[in-house]
């Protein structure tokens, strides 16, 4: 059965460069009204996912599909509905930016508006200047002013915040969550984790050009670990003793304070101590997405090792 809020399906995608495999088996969807974060380290394979995507290299294997059109030998009318932004822009130098604004509208039908101008104001760019003097951030703003200007139905952004300062990070988080909010698909890959966690429905993280993991937040949380801070009227120290309780630690100014980390699967056993030691104050901080990403790789560098070692 279709799913009609499906945007872009991308099934068992491979793609080898000669005798190297950069992409193995990469499955996931995109809907309308999500943002879907694509995260993982430089050369995992992130931005090949993404050209293969926009029809600029073909899969060795696989089918990706977008608005149910094959993403490869549809490419030309795919690409009159979505809007994408590199994280690295390059600009014609002798050209202004309003100029190349218009220019990247004209190039999908589209004209400078009304809200060209109220995106060129909030993103705080001098669109009289060439864009040969043009910083980072300032090209990045010109391709992301362009694309917001855009009625696309489908948003792809490849590390679109590099080279831009926080506010400008948050002007860009707001106007994607407009588009959220107006039913258009949004993928984004970004190396800022903060980001991701703040603004995506649906995460995948990609290792070695394959997808290790995807879900919501609340459904990956189970890869680590909450951190629990307690104060309470009897000695607690017992809870260090349950399996999968971590990193236990007494505060030497208060020796009734205790403070430790705690696997998924153990904390009902670990709440049910604490209950009966007469809790006075308690905090539980669940684990981040940068905490589950660097938990993950360490387990899974640990793990390799542990197979180099067999071997």
């Amino acid at each position: 059965m279709m799913n009609p809020k499906k945007v872009l399906d991308v099934q068992q995608i491979q793609k080898n460069f000669g005798k190297v495999q950069a992409l193995r088996n990469v499955t996931f969807q995109v809907n309308r009204g999500e943002v879907f974060g694509f995260i993982g380290p430089n050369g995992a394979g992130k931005t090949t996912t993404i050209r293969v995507i926009l029809g600029i290299i073909k899969a060795s294997a696989g089918k990706a599909t977008m608005f149910d059109q094959d993403v490869w030998q549809n490419r030309v009318a795919i690409h009159r509905r979505l809007a994408y932004v590199p994280g690295d822009v390059y600009l014609w130098p002798n050209l202004t930016g309003s100029e190349i604004i218009d220019l990247f509208l004209k190039m999908n039908g589209e004209k400078h508006s009304k809200r060209t101008d109220e995106l060129i104001e909030r993103f705080d760019l001098d669109p009289k200047k060439k864009a040969r003097t043009y910083s980072k951030g300032n090209r990045q703003k010109v391709a992301l002013i362009a694309a917001f200007s855009q009625n696309a139905e489908c948003y792809i952004f490849d590390e679109p915040t590099s080279g831009l300062d926080p506010l400008m990070e948050e002007v860009f988080q707001e106007e994607v969550l407009k588009l959220k909010n107006e039913g258009r698909a949004i993928l984004l890959s970004s190396h800022i984790l903060s980001e991701v966690e703040r603004m995506c429905d649906r995460i995948a993280i990609i290792r070695e050009g394959i997808i290790i993991e995807q879900g919501t937040l609340d459904e990956m949380r189970h890869l680590t670990r909450t951190q629990i801070t307690v104060t309470t009227k009897d000695d607690a120290e017992t809870v260090k003793n349950i399996p999968g309780v971590h990193a236990f630690e007494v505060d030497q100014r208060n020796p009734k304070k205790i403070s430790f980390s705690v696997d998924t699967d153990a904390i009902s056993e670990v709440m049910k101590i604490l209950t009966e030691k007469n809790i006075l104050a308690i905090q539980s901080t669940p684990p981040t997405l940068e905490d589950l990403f660097l938990r993950y790789y360490k387990q899974d560098a640990n793990q390799r090792k542990v197979i180099d070692h067999e071997k």
